[in-house]
């Protein structure tokens, strides 16, 4: 529950505007690159200052900063100030609880999403506050730690494949998102494969243990929930064209992720579906297995009722019961035990009660 629900009470009486940290620390360090492109020109470097970006600020080509690390507010306030940033833009930033949005301003677009990995050895869902500004000719992106899934997008601007050295900072922040939402497909493939391995457990030793994991896959599945369909509302509202820095030809890709977004929360719905039935699944076969159990001591206990009766008749001990003066009485006796038993079983298995 702690990784679901992060405490705020540190801004508990606070300004709006008022920056601070909330969430875990993922970076030692703060790390600061910038990558400046054009159709015929490339340059990228990592950088110790803010001010090292202003430069870049008025350039008539793509500016891509890029800050891992979020703890440091003192960075955030100054790249702030530098690019004249919202006091709200910046607190939503260090604030890593933020439900993914978008928010437009004069001279710039604000988007928030979550960037997830699936930890395979936990089993579990790691999330990423994942923060865009998208400028005229500039996109500042803040993440909590280093390494993120956007190599191979810029690898794709180093040797300047594809369409993306030809078009502007809209299609920088379209392919980010999409390499976003396209994570997410991974993140469903190996939950799926997790889900089919419990499938199977279900099917041949359900335990306690497996209601556990289910149990935690349902959780994992609604979190999964909670970072998507916000996102769905964010990409429709950048879709529908109404920000004026987003081109009409960069609408049609972003359109394109949008149905990715479906896609997602078509998926993530089947798998808690499924999961959900598995709880369902696991809740009958341990009430099958007690059953059986109860049926079998309940046959136990109906055979043993005559052998009970006959065994009881000749414990009382008359003086006068001539069974108890034969030779072959107690061999008899058993016998006859024996022979009630044995009927008594054959008329449970042809009445299919065994």
């Amino acid at each position: 529950m702690v990784r679901f629900i992060k405490k705020t009470s540190k801004k508990a009486g606070l300004s709006p505007g008022t920056l601070v940290h909330v969430g875990d620390k993922k970076a030692e360090h703060v790390r600061i690159r910038v990558a400046d492109y054009g159709e015929d020109h490339y340059e990228e470097k990592e950088i110790t200052n803010i001010e090292d970006c202003l430069p870049y600020k008025d350039r008539p080509t793509v500016t891509w900063i890029n800050i891992d690390g979020l703890h440091d507010v003192a960075i955030i306030e100054k790249i702030g100030n530098d690019f004249g940033l919202h006091p709200l833009v910046l607190e939503d930033i260090a604030h890593t609880e933020q439900r993914p949005k978008m928010d437009e301003f004069d001279d710039y677009v604000f988007i928030i999403s979550q960037m997830l990995f699936f930890d395979e050895e936990e089993d579990q869902l790691k999330a990423e506050q994942f923060s865009v500004v998208l400028g005229k000719n500039f996109v500042i992106s803040f993440q909590e730690m280093t390494g993120d899934i956007f190599d191979p997008l810029r690898e794709r601007i180093r040797k300047g494949k594809g369409r993306i050295r030809k078009m502007g900072a809209d299609y920088l922040m379209y392919a980010m998102m999409d390499a976003v939402v396209d994570n997410y497909f991974i993140v469903l493939e190996k939950i799926g494969e997790k889900v089919e391995e419990l499938e199977e457990e279900l099917l041949s030793r359900p335990g306690p243990e497996l209601l556990q994991k289910i149990h935690n896959f349902k959780r994992e599945l609604i979190f999964l929930r909670k970072s998507v369909w916000p996102l769905r509302e964010t990409i429709s509202s950048l879709e529908r064209g109404e920000s004026v820095f987003i081109r009409e030809k960069t609408l049609v890709f972003l359109k394109d992720v949008y149905d990715h977004t479906i896609q997602v929360i078509d998926t993530a719905e089947t798998l808690r579906d499924i999961v959900t039935g598995m709880m369902d699944v696991y809740l009958s076969s341990v009430s099958n297995r007690l059953n059986e159990v109860m049926k079998m001591l309940t046959v136990i206990a109906t055979i043993f009722i005559p052998l009970t009766f006959i065994a009881g008749v000749y414990g009382m001990n008359f003086k006068y019961m001539p069974e108890l003066e034969y030779p072959w009485g107690y061999p008899a006796v058993l016998l006859c035990m024996l022979i009630v038993g044995v009927v008594m079983l054959l008329w449970f298995r042809s009445k299919r009660f065994l």
